[in-house]
């Protein structure tokens, strides 16, 4: 799934080419999400076997996932970010670990920065527990389950890099569109769950996760505010009023802490905790990602030039 990261999405085509396990057959989608800068041609040029499904206006991240698996033909389907580039055996190893769990329903890559670094890519699912780590700055030891050499069963992994067993998707009717971007996955994680299936954490499995995200301010804040509505949509669905409240409390006093310590700390921005701090307290507050793609896709249809 793209969204105007033309070179990131060649890369990450070249990857899943260059590392494809032999002996497996497999169709290639791609999804671009109205992009403007050439991406879909890019893909029509060099990737002329691939399915593309160029969409004329912009849709959430959990909505195109959802599409990209109904489109899908085969019993697994490994979901990507156009800024993640699979690294060789990772295709291999996510799919020795479905086949060899037939409860499991989704399997997620280690994740790595552009440097080759491990980073945070599996934790348990949001609970109360969780909350209170973050207030005593505990929660990564106490969320973080992206750990270890062995696969293991996780209550979550991330979609940048997430193969999903296509038939437990159905079953739990795909992933939710409400969510726009940010705690979709946790959702369609905890939802599998619910239904029976495990969720796994492959550590074999790595997969470079480009770091593409904007430093404009504005594009920051609307990404915060998104997170932070995404998180709390996800408590209201799944009926979790004690966790939400102590998740408020916690949180906002482990950014304000944050906040103050960032004025001290060289490479760490006040700012930003700040607006997280804020966004915690009132998650229904400002514009996010959501906005700016419904500003869009007016000013395309009323064919008005884009910002």
């Amino acid at each position: 799934m793209n969204t105007n990261g033309r070179e990131w999405l060649l890369a990450c085509l070249d990857a899943i080419e260059r590392t494809h396990p032999p002996g497996v057959s497999y169709e290639l989608l791609v999804l671009d999400n109205a992009s403007e800068d050439g991406s879909a041609q890019a893909v029509r040029e060099g990737y002329p076997a691939a399915r593309l499904i160029a969409l004329e206006r912009r849709t959430g991240k959990a909505e195109n996932d959802t599409r990209l698996l109904r489109a899908a033909r085969g019993t697994f389907c490994l979901l990507l970010n156009e800024d993640t580039e699979l690294r060789e055996g990772a295709t291999r190893a996510l799919l020795d670990a479905l086949e060899g769990d037939p409860r499991a329903a989704a399997a997620g890559a280690q994740l790595l920065t552009s440097e080759g670094a491990p980073t945070a890519c599996a934790w348990r699912l949001p609970n109360a527990g969780w909350a209170l780590a973050g207030a005593f700055f505990l929660h990564d030891s106490y969320a973080v389950q992206s750990r270890g050499d062995s696969v293991r069963r996780v209550g979550w992994v991330q979609s940048s890099a997430m193969l999903v067993r296509r038939e437990a998707a159905e079953q739990v009717d795909w992933l939710d569109p409400a969510f726009f971007v940010y705690s979709d996955e946790t959702d369609f994680c905890r939802r599998l769950r619910d239904a029976g299936w495990g969720i796994l954490f492959v550590p074999a499995a790595g997969a470079v996760h480009h770091d593409q995200l904007s430093t404009d301010a504005d594009a920051m804040r609307r990404r915060i505010v998104e997170f932070h509505r995404g998180r709390d949509l996800y408590f209201r669905k799944h009926r979790m009023p004690v966790t939400r409240a102590l998740w408020r409390v916690c949180w906002t006093w482990a950014y304000l802490v944050r906040a103050v310590a960032a004025t001290v700390l060289p490479g760490h921005s006040p700012r930003r905790y700040l607006a997280h701090a804020r966004q915690q307290l009132n998650p229904g507050h400002g514009e996010g990602l959501r906005e700016i793609a419904d500003e869009y896709n007016h000013r395309r249809a009323d064919g008005l030039p884009q910002h």
